[in-house]
C-alpha cells in the first residue's frame, strides 16, 4: 500500500495551484486546501494576524501535504479503516470533509448495517466497516467509489453551477467523476455513453 504522504502528494499534484472559482462550493483553494480550512485551523502563514487569500497563496506543496496527513487522515482516524478503503476515503475527505465518512456509513447501512450517519469514524462505524470488508475488501472499496461517484452526480442534479465539475464542456466526464473513478476497478467505470446518459436531463 502507498504511504499516506504519497497519497497526499498525489492529491496536491492533481489539485494544482491557486484557484478562486465562484462556482466552486469550496471557495478559494490551493493544492486542494480551502481558505475556509486555513481559517478553521488558524493557519496564518503571512504572520499578519489575518487568515486570508494571501495566506492561501503562500501555502507550499509540503505544507499542504502535511496538513492533509494530519487533519484529513490522522485526526479523522482513517488509519482504522481497511487498507483497501483508505486511499479513496482519504481523497474524498480532502475533497468533501466528513461527507466522505457519511457516504461510507450510508453504504454500510445499505449493505445491512445499522450505524449512525454522523460523519465520524467511531468504534461502531469502524467495527461495521471491518466486518463487511472481511468478505471482500476490494469489492467494498469499489462500492465506496461508486457511491462517491453517485454523490457527485447528485450534486450536479441539485446544483447547476457544480455541473462543470461533473462534465467537461464537450459533455465528457469532468474532474469529479474522473477523480472518483481513479479508485474504482476498471470494470466498474462508466462508459462515455453511460456517463452522457446519466447527465442527459441536464440539457
Amino acid at each position: 500500500m502507498k504511504k499516506v504522504s504519497d497519497i497526499a502528494a498525489e492529491i496536491v499534484a492533481r489539485e494544482g495551484g491557486f484557484i478562486d472559482d465562484p462556482n466552486d462550493p469550496g471557495g478559494p483553494t490551493k493544492y486542494g486546501v480551502t481558505l475556509a480550512t486555513l481559517r478553521r485551523l488558524g493557519i496564518d502563514l503571512t504572520c499578519d494576524r489575518l487568515v486570508d487569500k494571501a495566506d492561501l497563496r503562500a501555502l507550499s506543496r509540503e505544507q499542504a501535504v502535511q496538513l492533509f496527513v494530519e487533519h484529513y487522515f490522522e485526526k479523522p482516524r482513517l488509519s482504522a479503516l481497511p487498507e483497501a478503503l483508505q486511499p479513496s476515503v482519504f481523497d474524498m475527505y480532502v475533497n468533501s470533509g466528513s461527507n466522505a465518512v457519511k457516504i461510507l456509513q450510508r453504504l454500510i447501512n445499505d449493505m445491512g448495517g445499522d450505524i449512525d450517519v454522523d460523519g465520524t469514524l467511531g468504534p461502531q462505524t469502524i467495527a461495521a466497516v471491518v466486518q463487511v470488508a472481511e468478505a471482500n475488501a476490494t469489492l467494498l472499496a469499489d462500492a465506496y467509489g461508486i457511491a462517491r461517484r453517485n454523490y457527485y452526480y447528485r450534486l450536479g442534479d441539485a446544483r447547476p453551477a457544480s455541473r462543470k465539475f461533473v462534465r467537461r464542456k464537450d459533455g465528457g466526464k469532468g474532474g469529479w467523476i474522473l477523480r472518483a473513478e481513479e479508485f474504482i476497478s476498471l470494470r466498474f467505470h462508466l462508459t462515455e455513453a453511460e456517463h452522457r446518459e446519466r447527465i442527459a436531463a441536464w440539457g
